[in-house]
């Protein structure tokens, strides 16, 4: 059995380990236009802001292509998948066949429709060749920068970027920081925390023009304000990359996957930020852009494709993140909007803390802990396993809330991982 796997990031690495669970001898090939061994994106901006250095980016031990007897056909660019005849074509005229496949090419950087954007000095934030030419601008003399976007990648960016002083702007359509993830109430905190470390904000507007002539000076917004810039760097969020599936695979946001990750061609499988998982909390499949999510669809993408009957039980939208002595957890459904919903709140801004329940038929859907994130393992677990909250519902907001408070049912059930009722 011959197994080709396109990406190189957490999906493939669950891939290639739920693989190696059920077959030993098959063969593996991984494909990947980035040079690098399996990394953990997430750290890029720890290493732009010297927290971390290259090596502590590797997502797996140096050997583990070795151990795993795995081909890695790294800095080569998949460019055509023969379905029919079974083989991915790459840039350099190669060819991978396959028994089965999974395409785990993951997320390309949405790209704004700005003039001037061909100009030198415009970088991205979504790979470690990325960070590396930012970090060349900066050492090369560039002290100011403006960020397109509020969104988690770009205030990772702009909070790296700050530790390197460079004087930062950040550019959002929203009216708050953090949209996806923060309502409007937790992000000024948050924003307000960020201004103090030297990050200035421009909501509400955009860029609409790159000054200069070959190389970026500054940027004009929607309101016709003009901002001096050495750099502009885009992270406006992340679409599915699809280029390869053509019109032969079946996608809608992401590619459209069943319950074992396989598409509508029959040993083909996708996994990660280009496809579409199990939403635990919506009830239907949505792209779920999490590295923890990645890893387990990659792996019961691998298992299913080494013949073993698996099943991804589901997912939901979580961000654990933080900045400088500020940490923040959201999960599920955070700013809902019908009366369905039951919303608990505790809020400090003076300490910048920030604790909210989301409940709809007395269960918990989302929550947003801020600076106050002790409790997010058992409240994450009440979401995936949908436990009726009413006989503790008035201990939620309690400092000290936790297992005690439950039912000896739940209790049982929670500390036992679900075996037991």
């Amino acid at each position: 059995m011959d197994y080709v796997i396109i990406g190189n990031s957490a999906a493939a690495v669950g891939a290639i380990e739920g693989i190696r669970k059920v077959d030993r001898k098959g063969g593996i090939t991984v494909i990947s236009d980035e040079p690098y061994h399996t990394y953990s994106r997430p750290l890029i901006s720890y290493w732009l802001a010297g927290k971390v250095v290259e090596d502590k980016l590797i997502y797996r031990d140096k050997d583990f292509y070795k151990v795993n007897k795995v081909t890695a056909m790294l800095g080569l660019r998949a460019c055509k998948i023969d379905f029919d005849g079974k083989k991915v074509e790459l840039e350099d005229g190669t060819t991978a066949a396959y028994d089965k496949l999974l395409i785990a090419t993951g997320g390309t950087p949405v790209i704004p429709q700005v003039e001037g954007f061909e100009k030198e000095g415009v970088y991205f934030f979504t790979k470690f060749d990325d960070v590396k030419k930012i970090k060349k601008a900066v050492d090369s003399g560039k002290k100011t920068a403006v960020i397109i976007g509020a969104g988690l990648i770009g205030l990772k960016a702009a909070e790296a970027l700050r530790k390197l002083d460079v004087k930062v702007t950040v550019v959002e359509l929203s009216n708050r920081i953090l949209p996806a993830i923060l309502d409007e109430e937790a992000g000024q905190m948050v924003q307000a925390y960020l201004e103090g470390k030297g990050i200035n904000f421009k909501l509400t507007n955009s860029v609409t023009k790159i000054l200069g002539d070959k190389e970026v000076s500054g940027v004009v917004l929607k309101n016709e304000a003009e901002i001096s810039s050495d750099m502009l760097v885009v992270a406006i969020g992340v679409t599915p990359n699809t280029e390869l599936i053509a019109d032969k695979v079946k996608f809608n946001r992401g590619i459209v996957v069943n319950e074992k990750m396989e598409t509508n061609i029959s040993g083909v499988y996708a996994a990660g930020d280009v496809s579409e998982g199990f939403d635990i909390v919506y009830g239907s499949n949505r792209v779920l852009p999490l590295l923890p999510n990645a890893y387990l669809q990659g792996e019961t993408a691998g298992r299913n494709m080494a013949g073993a009957e698996t099943e991804f039980s589901g997912g939901l939208a979580m961000n654990a993140i933080g900045f400088g002595d500020l940490p923040m957890l959201t999960a599920g459904i955070i700013n809902p909007d019908t009366a369905e919903f039951e919303i608990l709140v505790d809020s400090y801004p003076e300490k910048y803390s920030y604790r909210k329940i989301i409940l709809r038929n007395n269960r918990i859907v989302g929550y947003i802990l801020l600076n106050e994130i002790e409790r997010a393992g058992i409240l994450t677990g009440l979401i995936r396993d949908k436990i009726d909250i009413t006989p503790f519902k008035e201990r939620l907001m309690s400092s000290d809330f936790g297992y005690v408070d439950f039912p000896e049912s739940v209790r049982k059930f929670r500390l036992s991982g679900g075996a037991v009722q």
